[in-house]
Parts: C-alpha cells; structure tokens; sequence
C-alpha cells in the first residue's frame, strides 16, 4: 500500500454536517412552500456542505480536465473509429474546437487536456498537456497489462498532482473529462468487477459500433476481467492491469480533490469507472461528488448505482469529454443561488404556512 492510499483511507472526511443541517433550516425559511424547489433543494444544502459554509458561495471557477489515454484493445476491433483519433482530438481540444470546448465557453468554464497516454509523441502540444505523460498508448488488457507497477503509480500520482494544481489555482468545482479510442471497454471491464455484473450486462455500443464489434467487445470486457478478478483487493494493481493510464491518474485526481475537500461533478462511464476504484480506496469520497449525467453505457448505470448517486441529467449522451458533466453546471449554480439569493419569510414581510393548516 502507498503512503497516498492510507492517507486517502484515514483522512478524506464527509462534508461538513453542522453546515449542511444549518442548509436544510434555511430551506425551510425562504420564501416558498418546504420542498416545493424539489432536488434542488438537496444540492443547495449539498454543496453548502461541501463548502463548509452557508450560504454557499457561487461557483465561478468551474475547471474540465480531460484526461486522454489510447488502448491497446482497440486492436480487437471493439470501436467505431481508428486509434488515431484520439491524439486527433487532444489537438483539437488544445485548439478549442471540440464540443466541451463550445460548451465550456457557453457556461462560464475552463478546459484543460492532459496526455496521458496517447499513442503518439507530439512535440506540436503545449508542455503542459505533455510533461506528465506516463507512456504512449497502454497495454490490451484483453491479453496484457495495460501499465506496469511503476507506471500504474506514477499516472496515479499525476493524477494527484494535477488536482493540486487545479485547487491552489483557484478551482471551486471540478469535472473530470476522458478522450480516448476504445476507453469505455475498460470501463465496463472495471465496472463489471466492482459492481459483480456479467461482461455481456456492462457492455454498451460506445461509439456507435454494430453487432459484430459489440460481440468482440464482450469477449475482450469479459478475458479483462478474468485477469483483474485476483486484483479486487489491490485497487492500484487493478487499474494496471485492466485500465490505463488516463484511468489511473484520473483516480488519483477525484481522491485528491475529495482531500482537498472540493466538489466534482462526475461525467459518463469513464469517470464513472475511476470513481467506484476511488470509493474502494475511502468510502468517503463519493460524498464529495455529483453525477452529472446517466450515461447510455449500460456500465454507468451500475456504477452509480453502487456510488449512490443520481445523475442530474438523462439526455442520452455517450460523447465524454466532460461534456454531461458541465451541462449540469449551470443546475447546480442554480441550485446554490437559491439558497444564497432568496429572501427568507423575515426578511420578505410574507406571511408562513399556519400551524394548523
């Protein structure tokens, strides 16, 4: 066990009760009958709770990290596009014209891409989508690791690193986003794992592939979880050996920002997958999430299901990036601007619901 999982086990607490009960008795006090905001009103006290403070403040540094890997499974033939097109999209990211791009600069947010493991060296990219990258392109976890020990931890621990750096540069929200050709067949191999489902009941049509390619999806989801059954009580080992670098560091980042006590709005499968490995490593960490959307990945439905989490959105998405997660941004600004923005009762001179009606 590395020092980082003790440390994550011991010391990532749940967000803070005293504030989030202060949450609900304010709620009870604006202008409105008790519930009638419905879930709005459990992520108002939400996110009050997670921000230690009542009312919350606004959300104004909302930060998507896109974490971009390639895998080597992909040379099953279980995706609708060529490898390539992952480093196609890192570019594309960097030069603002994919979607969560459009999105980010719609709602009031900022986009990062991180190379983790593209199967390419591009000189052309920023140093800073570049320098943590652990190797090009992981193992087909199929018939192999996907990282070895060292690299397992290394992208772990970037991971980490890149939470940090988020946090100390003033993100108040943070969404995890995934790019990469082939990645939602070791989601569903993790998903399966973790959650006791068959390969055939987590397998889903990712981007789009036909019944041939979904056949030889299952068979590849279920050999990777044949190797990474022995791994269920080691997490880092399981990661190695039937995810990739991208889900590595993207662990290490959702277990960092729950230390550093700062919210996360989950995107699809992907996140979903590195999510439930966090929860294995400290329970508590699911606390500091929201699922932003359900993805149409079959797995996703079984992760939150095991995370406890009920996504904000159901619009049939399956593109990743981050980009369900930040559509749901603007529900939670609203959500906490109710709390912090209408008048109470008092306040208001209106007249409360009778004793005895």
């Amino acid at each position: 066990m590395t020092d980082h999982l003790q440390r994550f086990r011991e010391q990532i607490r749940r967000p803070d009760d005293d504030i989030h009960q202060v949450a609900v008795e304010r709620q009870l006090r604006l202008t409105k009958p008790p519930g009638a905001l419905g879930r709005l009103e459990d992520l108002s006290c939400w996110l009050a709770s997670v921000q230690g403070v009542c009312p919350p403040r606004p959300l104004t540094r909302a930060r998507v990290v896109i974490f971009a890997g390639d895998h080597g499974v992909a040379q099953a033939g279980v995706s609708a596009y060529p490898a390539e097109v992952t480093s196609q999209m890192v570019a594309n990211f960097v030069g603002g014209g994919a979607a969560i791009n459009a999105m980010a600069a719609a709602l009031d947010a900022s986009v990062r891409v991180v190379d983790m493991g593209v199967n390419v060296s591009n000189e052309a990219l920023p140093p800073d989508v570049t320098r943590l990258k652990v190797r090009e392109g992981s193992g087909n976890i199929a018939v192999e690791d996907a990282l070895t020990a060292a690299q397992t931890l290394q992208a772990f621990e970037a991971g980490i690193a890149i939470a940090d750096e988020e946090i100390d540069a003033g993100a108040d929200v943070l969404i995890p986003g995934d790019m990469g050709i082939a990645n939602t067949t070791p989601a569903a191999a993790v998903i399966a794992l973790l959650t006791n489902q068959d390969a055939a009941a987590v397998t889903g049509r990712g981007t789009g592939i036909d019944d041939e390619a979904w056949m030889r999806k299952v068979i590849a989801v279920r050999d990777a979880m044949r190797r990474g059954r022995p791994l269920l009580g080691d997490q880092l080992g399981l990661l190695g050996s039937i995810s990739g670098a991208d889900f590595a560091a993207m662990t290490g980042f959702l277990l960092q920002s729950a230390y550093r006590r700062t919210p996360v709005i989950l995107d699809g499968v992907a996140s979903g997958a590195s999510a439930l490995v966090a929860h294995r490593i400290s329970f508590r960490c699911a606390r500091w999430f929201q699922a932003g959307h359900r993805s149409v990945e079959p797995a996703h439905s079984f992760a939150l299901t095991r995370l406890q989490l009920e996504p904000l959105l159901d619009y049939g998405l399956r593109l990743g990036e981050g980009t369900g997660a930040l559509l749901a941004l603007p529900i939670l600004r609203a959500a906490g601007a109710t709390l912090s923005d209408m008048a109470t009762f008092d306040e208001a001179g209106v007249s409360e619901q009778s004793a005895d009606e």
